[in-house]
């Protein structure tokens, strides 16, 4: 006997509340996992550069290049 046999014997003999109760759950797990997949659904991998190009150029008077480092200068050159 597969298990929907099985829960469906059972359930008969439950009275119709409780039927109801396990319709409802049954009903409950069915909306979980539509929520999952719609959340999965919903999430695109995005680049570092996608997620920070609002602040990009945001710093007023920083260098043009944030990959400079003053205390660096010269470094190699001795």
């Amino acid at each position: 006997m597969s298990i929907i046999q099985t829960a469906t014997e059972k359930m008969r003999s439950l009275p119709p509340e409780k039927q109801q109760e396990v319709l409802n759950f049954i009903e409950f797990l069915q909306s979980q996992i539509a929520q999952k997949n719609t959340n999965i659904e919903q999430i695109e991998p995005i680049s570092f550069l996608e997620a920070a190009q609002q602040f990009a150029g945001c710093v007023d008077g920083g260098p043009g290049d944030l990959a400079t480092n003053k205390h660096l200068e010269g470094l190699g050159t001795e």
